[in-house]
């Protein structure tokens, strides 16, 4: 068994960030990085093989992902609103993939139980609608984590201080899964 990891947006945030607090500074590129060296040594410490991948080049990683041989394919976000208030977590799969939706509501039922999160659900991304890119273009099931709003501000301390526990969250969702 092998799980592609895909941390959101540009490596040390050049030249794509992702989303950014405007008061602490803390960038979503950051934070999904941490997130995701964390999930690969969890899913390692499990005996599950892991390849890991952050790039601005979101063809580069489907690429990449699709030549892997992984079974799964996750990418870990932040979310962000124009509003402070919105707050919580959701995960993405695209549509028409049982096995995707499935693995999101793992992941996201873990990060909420684990986190104390408001629970936004599993959301379906529709190509040619409201797709994200790496998930219709991924041959794998494929979903997108989006683990907390980096623009509300108690969200934002649990992207900070708890990335320890949101990757613990993502690696049992994907146990809970293959059980």
């Amino acid at each position: 068994m092998k799980i592609f990891i895909n941390p959101g947006h540009a490596p040390n945030g050049q030249p794509d960030p992702g989303a950014c607090n405007p008061y602490t500074g803390l960038q979503e590129s950051e934070v999904a990085f941490c997130v995701g060296e964390k999930t690969v040594d969890y899913l390692n410490a499990v005996g599950i093989d892991t390849e890991c991948l952050q790039s601005d080049s979101l063809a580069e990683i489907c690429s990449k992902a699709n030549s892997s041989e992984a079974d799964l394919f996750i990418s870990i976000h932040c979310n962000s609103a124009g509003t402070a208030a919105a707050n919580g977590t959701e995960t993405w799969a695209c549509a028409g993939s049982a096995a995707g939706r499935q693995l999101a509501q793992c992941i996201n039922d873990q990060i909420v139980d684990a986190l104390d999160t408001t629970d936004r659900g599993v959301k379906i991304a529709t190509p040619g609608i409201n797709g994200l890119y790496v998930l219709s273009n991924t041959d794998m099931p494929a979903v997108l984590v989006e683990l907390a709003f980096i623009s509300n501000a108690e969200d934002v301390v649990l992207l900070t201080e708890q990335q320890d526990e949101f990757a613990r969250a993502i690696a049992r969702g994907v146990t809970d899964y293959f059980n």
